[in-house]
């Protein structure tokens, strides 16, 4: 059957990932690593294939600043060498210990076979996040997804391939559907985090840029990338792409914050009482340690009595964990590579501009206010 198929393919285009910061770093590793090494192997099969695409992310560059270059990966944390053998070998070692440990402190019964898998799952979350931050990456997303590229490096041999990084990829802006998404990206868990009641503070600084760039001018860009490349061969330098808006068209966080506060005093939320919900603002702090002891002081020590409003205090403490990083990321993304390509088209007819991914055509404010944060809360703040 895959022989077959085989024949007939042309391009592959690799957008599987698994995109959770706070994965299991066995499931990070098997779907945005190994996954890659399969692909690759297949696309030896494809005698037609004239190209390999693998969408990435922007953020595989790790904890860096100032600007961002184009580039395939080439170093990490100086004192640092990856292995990528080696993490998948560390991964089946611990968790054979864990099995080990578990297996010798619990019966067999129903209740402890649950409590084995939330223990390994557990443990299989803080392992991906220790090694992405000892590497000097964020979370296990952005590193298993930078070894993915490192090891479509290690096997492409003469085939043609094409790297896309997007960024924060925020909701369709134009086509097909204004506003549709799937899958709560970084910025939009704060949205829903607000519009449920659960953040009244965070972790920010409002002046820095958050890059973001809607999915349909993703779409665009790895379609023009497409038919700029599909007919090389053995290229001997790989085309790296950012489809990002940090260096043309950036958008700081107090844009993002300012247009969510005007959606919901003009669309204010509703409780299950049915009476309206005050549009408050939030208080953010530009330091992880004073962000901890206001937490601490204010509501740790009082609600450890309290279950519900615990739950929230520790849901607010997950998402700084998961997403602090980016609240403080100074890095701009070149996008010069993607430049050169949007020159290269021809934009005379509307079902030209039906293509566009120039982030400089974006009104971010009127994009937050009237496109994406009504799409969050439509499709995504069940």
């Amino acid at each position: 059957m895959l022989k077959d198929l085989a024949q007939e393919i042309d391009i592959i285009v690799n957008i599987a990932a698994t995109t959770n910061f706070y994965e299991r770093y066995d499931v990070s590793l098997d779907v945005n690593v190994l996954g890659v090494k399969h692909l690759c192997h297949f696309a030896e099969q494809c005698p037609r294939l004239k190209m390999f695409m693998q969408v990435s992310t922007a953020y595989v560059c790790g904890d860096r600043e100032g600007l961002i270059l184009e580039k395939p990966i080439e170093s990490l944390r100086e004192g640092t060498y990856l292995d990528v053998d080696a993490e998948l070998r560390l991964v089946r070692e611990a968790k054979k210990e864990l099995t080990a440990m578990i297996n010798n402190s619990s019966s067999d019964d129903a209740h402890n076979n649950n409590k084995k898998k939330t223990e390994e799952r557990k443990a299989m979350k803080e392992l991906g996040f220790q090694r992405a931050r000892h590497f000097g990456w964020s979370n296990t997303y952005v590193f298993t997804k930078a070894m993915g590229e490192m090891v479509l490096g290690q096997l492409r041999g003469d085939m043609p391939v094409v790297i896309v990084r997007p960024s924060i990829i925020t909701s369709v802006r134009a086509d097909p559907l204004p506003g549709w998404m799937q899958g709560t990206r970084t910025i939009d868990t704060l949205i829903i985090g607000y519009a449920k009641q659960n953040l009244s503070c965070f972790l920010g600084d409002l002046s820095v840029v958050v890059d973001v760039i809607p999915g349909d001018m993703v779409v665009n860009a790895m379609m023009a990338a497409m038919v700029e490349h599909s007919e090389e061969k053995g290229a001997a330098a790989v085309p790296v792409y950012h489809a990002t808006s940090s260096l043309r068209n950036p958008a700081t966080y107090s844009v993002f914050y300012e247009a969510g506060l005007r959606h919901f005093y003009e669309n204010p939320r509703v409780g299950k009482n049915g009476k309206i919900i005050p549009t408050r603002e939030m208080c953010f702090f530009t330091s992880i340690a004073r962000f901890h002891l206001y937490m601490l002081l204010t509501f740790k020590l009082p609600l450890e009595l309290y279950n519900d409003l615990n739950r929230k205090y520790k849901f607010v403490m997950h998402l700084v964990h998961v997403y602090g990083p980016f609240a403080f990321f100074n890095g701009c993304f070149d996008d010069m590579n993607l430049e050169r390509l949007r020159l290269k088209m021809a934009m005379k007819t509307p079902e030209d501009h039906m293509f566009n991914f120039d982030p400089k055509t974006i009104d971010w404010d009127d994009y937050f206010t009237k496109i994406h944060i009504p799409g969050v809360l439509k499709y995504l703040c069940k």
